[in-house]
C-alpha cells in the first residue's frame, strides 16, 4: 500500500487554519515528502496558499473531481445527483437538525443558508429507519467516484486527511478512500459544525476536536466511537499565544490612516446570509459616533470574509476620517491577531468571532437585534440560539444589546471599565474553547501522523 499522506483542504476557512496555526508547517516537517497538498479552492485562492510552501507537492483537486466524457459514467453522475437531491446532503443536514433540534427556529423555505431551507429536505418519509438508509447510502463506497481520483488515490494515498470532513465537495474523496480502504483523519473544522452543520461520516479511522463537548457530540448525534476521537483543543488560539507588540498595532493603526493612540472599537461583521440589515446598523452607528464618539474614539469596519457585498453593506463608512472599512481577506490573520490583543471594544453579531475576542480577553458587546429589519424578523437574535452557543449564552462574558440604545451603553462601559467581565471572559473561555497553551497545532499534527504511520 502507498505510504503518502494527502491533506485535503476543501474550504477557506478551515485552509486558514490548517496554515496560519501552523498544521501544515508540522506536517511537512514530519511527513517531508509523504505530505500531498489538494486545495478544492478556486484557483487564485489556492495560488496564495500553495506560495507559502513551495516545497510541499501540490495535486490539483478539481482536476481529480473532473468526470470523465463515458456514456456510462456520465449517467451514473446524473442519477446519482438525483438520489442526493432527494437523499443526500441537504436533506440529512436538515433531518440532523430535527432530530436533534438544531436551528429549528431559524429554518424556513428558501433560506439563503442551503442547510436551513426547507426546499432542499427531500421528499421521502421523515421516518427513522429512510433516514438511517438515507445515510448508509450517502456514506456508500458504491457511490459513483471519478476515476482520475481512484486511479490516483489508489497509486499514491496511503491517508487521506480532510481539513473539514463535512462540506459536499470532500464526498468523493470519502467514497474513494472508503472502497480503497485508505484510513481517514476527519478533522471537524469548527465548535459549531458538530450541532447544525450536516452529517458526518462514521466510517474514518481518526476525528480531531477541539473539546470535550464536540467530542461527545460526536458520540451522541453522529454515533461515532469515543475511542477514535482525539481532542486537540483550538489550533486558532495558537496564533494568538505570541503576543504582538504595541509598536506592530500602531504602524496597522497608521496603515488605516486611524491615530493610534485614540481607542479603538472594531465592529466584526457577520454573513449577508446571517445578518440581511448590517449596511443599516453601519449606518446608524457612524450617525451616532459622528455626534457623540468622533473626537473620543475610532472606528473599525472589518467585514466577514465570505461577505462578496461588502462594499455596499459597509459603503456609508468608507471614506470617513476616524473610520475604516477592511477589505475581507482570509489572510491577513496576523492583522486580525494584533487587533484583538490591542483593540479596546469588538462589537459583532454572533460567529467565531465573538469567542476569539473573549479567548483575548476584549470587551465584547454582542448585537441581538436587526437594525431596520422588517417586522417579526430575528436574524440576529437566531445567530446565538444554536446549540453550540449554550455556554456563552448562559454567562455573563459580554454586553448584549437588543436595541441600538445598549449597543452604546456597552461600547461606553467597554471604553471606560474594560476589565468589569475579565473573569467571566477568561472563565468562559476556558469552558467553551478548554486548554489554551500554544501547543494545540501539535496536538492536531500528533493525531495526523499516528494514524498516517
Amino acid at each position: 500500500m502507498p505510504d503518502g499522506v494527502w491533506l485535503v483542504l476543501p474550504d477557506q476557512l478551515s485552509t486558514r487554519l490548517f496554515f496560519d496555526s501552523g498544521i501544515v508547517e508540522r506536517l511537512r516537517e514530519r511527513l517531508a515528502e509523504r505530505l500531498t497538498l489538494l486545495f478544492l479552492l478556486p484557483e487564485a485562492d489556492a495560488r496564495a496558499w500553495r506560495e507559502r510552501v513551495p516545497d510541499v507537492r501540490v495535486l490539483e483537486g478539481h482536476e481529480l473531481l473532473a468526470g470523465g466524457a463515458g456514456v456510462g459514467e456520465k449517467l451514473a453522475r446524473r442519477v446519482d445527483e438525483f438520489v442526493d437531491r432527494q437523499a443526500g446532503y441537504y436533506p440529512l443536514a436538515i433531518r440532523l437538525n430535527y432530530r436533534h433540534g438544531f436551528h429549528l427556529e431559524r429554518m424556513s423555505h428558501g433560506h439563503p443558508n442551503w442547510m436551513l431551507d426547507l426546499d432542499r429536505a427531500g421528499r421521502l418519509p421523515r421516518d427513522e429507519r429512510v433516514g438511517r438508509a438515507m445515510e448508509r447510502w450517502f456514506f456508500s463506497a458504491r457511490r459513483p467516484v471519478p476515476k482520475a481520483l481512484l486511479a490516483r488515490m489508489r497509486d499514491e494515498c496511503g491517508t487521506l486527511v480532510l481539513s473539514n470532513v463535512q462540506p459536499r465537495v470532500a464526498m468523493p474523496f470519502l467514497a474513494a478512500a472508503r472502497r480503497l480502504r485508505v484510513p481517514v483523519v476527519a478533522h471537524v473544522a469548527s465548535w459549531d459544525h458538530t450541532v447544525g452543520k450536516g452529517v458526518i461520516s462514521p466510517h474514518c479511522e481518526a476525528y480531531i476536536v477541539q473539546n470535550r463537548g464536540m467530542e461527545d457530540d460526536l458520540v451522541r448525534h453522529h454515533g461515532i466511537p469515543r475511542e477514535r476521537v482525539a481532542v486537540s483543543g483550538w489550533p486558532q488560539t495558537d496564533v494568538y499565544s505570541r503576543d504582538r507588540p504595541r509598536a506592530a498595532y500602531d504602524a496597522l493603526m497608521r496603515s488605516f490612516d486611524l491615530d493610534p493612540a485614540h481607542p479603538l472599537v472594531v465592529v466584526m461583521g457577520n454573513t449577508p446570509t446571517n445578518t440581511p440589515y448590517e449596511d443599516r446598523f453601519v449606518e446608524r452607528l457612524l450617525a451616532w459616533w459622528e455626534g457623540a464618539g468622533r473626537d473620543r474614539f475610532s472606528v473599525l469596519f472589518r467585514p466577514h470574509p465570505r461577505d462578496r457585498e461588502w462594499r455596499d453593506r459597509f459603503g456609508a463608512a468608507l471614506g470617513h476620517d476616524g473610520a475604516h472599512v477592511q477589505e475581507p481577506s482570509f489572510t491577513d490573520f496576523e492583522q486580525l491577531a494584533t487587533l484583538l490583543q490591542h483593540c479596546d471594544c469588538v462589537v459583532t453579531n454572533a460567529g467565531t468571532i465573538l469567542l476569539e475576542a473573549l479567548v483575548n480577553d476584549r470587551p465584547v458587546v454582542c448585537v441581538l437585534y436587526d437594525e431596520g429589519g422588517a417586522p417579526g424578523e430575528s436574524w440576529a437574535f437566531k445567530n446565538v440560539i444554536g446549540e453550540h452557543y449554550r455556554e456563552l449564552a448562559q454567562s455573563s462574558a459580554f454586553y448584549r444589546a437588543e436595541r441600538f440604545e445598549e449597543v452604546v451603553v456597552g461600547i461606553e462601559r467597554s471604553l471606560a471599565n474594560p476589565g468589569e467581565l475579565a473573569d467571566e471572559r477568561r472563565r468562559v473561555a476556558h469552558e467553551v474553547v478548554g486548554e489554551v497553551d500554544g501547543h494545540a497545532a501539535d496536538r492536531v499534527a500528533d493525531a495526523i501522523v499516528k494514524t498516517a504511520r
